[in-house]
């Protein structure tokens, strides 16, 4: 691990300007994705900037019957809340699904959100990776390609998202709010928060340099029946293969949102459409633009089998 300097921010405005100021700082919560890549020297932060002190710990309803999420609520603490039990289960099982006890202890909200792709290539710095050091090539195309992306991936990184949470938050319809370094304050669609490679996949969302989370707001509960798959290689503390986060009405109609498959959470909205006709007419729309490799062709074929699963269980 490289050396850096280090600073407790006193206030949002504080933190996002410190970081917007210096393109080699980064904010720390949890650290639980953070710290790992430091070690391994994919991450080189000159400077952290401490955000735990900023009082963004708390869940509170919203004026319309949502729900506000601050950016520092931990894992733990949000899957086990009484309102997001009773009324976006969704989300509380998609947050029981992803790591260990001891990881969603420390792990945030905003961290959850932001955490960076689990691809061995991404990992391995002996190998190129367009995501690490752009320009350098994508090692994953041509190499071991199972547990990667099917849709929505480009001739420069076929790297999934790896956020359970995420996914039920674009089943859900979250909004991330955000503050920048001049005090402005921003509200982002998460199906506009994370992007697609294209031919920079570094990028991965939409923020500013010093842009900062503040909270993620849930509109009111949608209620139906909400159901979160998780297919994956063992039982837990394990990425999903293909993961579904599905809100089903009792008239069939519903929302479906599928992780494991992409380089964001991934819902195609025309496709929800189709549910009350079934798995197989809602999957093929759902990745209609679908290029798997070889290896995980697979995926194709899993999403309808978890998806067909999924109603089948919202049918009882």
């Amino acid at each position: 691990m490289r050396a850096f300097t280090f600073e407790r921010a006193s206030s949002v405005v504080v933190a996002a300007k410190a970081a917007a100021a210096n393109p080699q700082a980064k904010f720390i919560a949890g650290g639980t994705n953070l710290l790992d890549l430091m070690k391994l020297e994919i991450e080189t932060p000159t400077h952290l900037i401490d955000v735990n002190g900023l009082g963004l710990d708390t869940i509170e309803t919203t004026a319309d019957g949502g729900l506000r999420i601050g950016a520092l609520v931990r894992n733990t603490d949000l899957a086990a809340h009484e309102i997001v039990r009773r009324d976006y289960g969704l989300l509380s099982r998609a947050l029981l699904a992803g790591a260990s006890g001891q990881l969603r202890n420390k792990a945030t909200t905003a961290g959850n959100l932001l955490q960076r792709t689990r691809c061995p290539y991404f990992y391995d710095t002996n190998q190129p990776c367009n995501k690490r050091t752009p320009g350098s090539g994508c090692s994953a195309i041509g190499g071991y390609s199972r547990q990667h992306a099917v849709v929505g991936v480009s001739d420069a990184c076929i790297a999934t998202h790896p956020s359970d949470m995420a996914i039920a938050m674009r089943a859900l319809d979250a909004v991330v709010e955000t503050v920048k370094a001049d005090g402005s304050r921003n509200a982002i669609p998460i199906a506009a928060f994370h992007r697609l490679p294209g031919e920079t996949p570094q990028i991965e969302t939409v923020l500013d340099q010093g842009e900062f989370i503040t909270a993620v707001v849930l509109p009111q509960p949608l209620g139906g029946k909400q159901i979160y798959r998780k297919v994956r290689d063992r039982a837990s503390y394990a990425f999903a293969l293909i993961s579904v986060a599905a809100v089903i009405q009792p008239d069939g109609t519903g929302r479906v949102a599928v992780g494991g498959v992409a380089h964001k959470p991934w819902r195609v909205e025309a496709a929800e459409a189709e549910l009350p006709k079934g798995a197989r007419a809602t999957a093929s729309m759902l990745l209609a633009d679908a290029r798997p490799t070889e290896q995980n062709r697979f995926k194709v074929d899993l999403v309808e089998r978890t998806l067909g699963a999924v109603i089948a269980e919202a049918r009882g």
